[in-house]
């Protein structure tokens, strides 16, 4: 059965790589491309904007004329325009994948309350290898206790807005949740006479440089030994991909909110 994607943010990095990939499939087309009002691309073929053949589907403005019960909305826009997206699709009970990051406390409450009255997947990483990651930190944050120290780095291109990465800051809440620690635990950076280090700390260091995609390093370090957990992503492909996995896969759940581990059921 075809599912029909409508990508919101789609004359962006992300966006504009899922209608690529969109092009080579033929079980997933594209309904529709959203981009903010007044944006320079409006109008514009969404396919020749990515790069890829012409798709027909114009560029627009207006998520609201296009979405139905039956598309799937994939939302790599910012998180006032999410939101926005968000309340028209639990409007018209539609499925929204959120791929966004970047929420102030008071924008993820909201995100919390809208999220499960109708079909939606919030990842801050839409990649298949980070959600398979994050289950593997889980696992090593409860069976190592607390006889290991938890440090994340995470590095990413130098155009990259919010630090820490959204994904370093997912890591790090399950690793809280794991071993029953609270936010408050986390440290985002170290500098002058730190020490000696707090025994539930979570380091969470950020650095920018270059066109690096993404790279997250979770290190579990203890007495005469320590594990490295590491995922790079090559590419902005792994992200789109997953995003057009999520899509198909929550088009057919009931209403709830989920995550890319559901996706492959870990």
């Amino acid at each position: 059965m075809t599912t029909e994607l409508i990508v919101c943010g789609a004359a962006g990095r992300m966006g504009r790589e899922i209608v690529r990939l969109l092009a080579q499939h033929r079980d997933v087309v594209l309904k529709g491309a959203i981009e903010a009002p007044h944006h320079a691309l409006l109008g514009q073929d969404a396919g020749v904007t990515a790069g890829a053949p012409a798709s027909g589907v114009a560029i627009t403005s207006d998520l609201s004329r296009l979405i139905t019960r039956d598309t799937v909305v994939v939302d790599f826009s910012s998180p006032e325009a999410t939101l926005e997206h968000l309340r028209i699709a639990v409007n018209h009970q539609a499925p929204i994948v959120v791929g966004t990051t970047g929420f102030s406390a008071a924008q993820e409450a909201e995100l919390e309350r809208l999220a499960p009255q109708t079909r939606c997947l919030i990842s801050s990483n839409m990649s298949l290898g980070v959600a398979l990651l994050t289950k593997l930190v889980e696992l090593g944050a409860r069976a190592l206790g607390d006889g290991f120290d938890v440090e994340i780095l995470e590095l990413h291109h130098r155009h990259k807005v919010d630090a820490p990465s959204g994904t370093a800051l997912s890591l790090a809440r399950v690793i809280a949740q794991a071993k029953g620690l609270s936010d408050t635990t986390f440290c985002y950076g170290r500098e002058g006479r730190v020490g000696p280090r707090p025994r539930n700390q979570i380091g969470i260091l950020a650095a920018r440089g270059g066109d690096v995609v993404g790279d997250h390093i979770v290190l579990f370090a203890g007495n005469a030994e320590r594990i490295e957990l590491t995922h790079r992503a090559q590419s902005r492909e792994c992200f789109a991909r997953g995003a057009i996995r999520a899509a198909v896969w929550l088009k057919n759940q009931p209403n709830g909110r989920y995550t890319m581990r559901d996706v492959l059921g870990l």
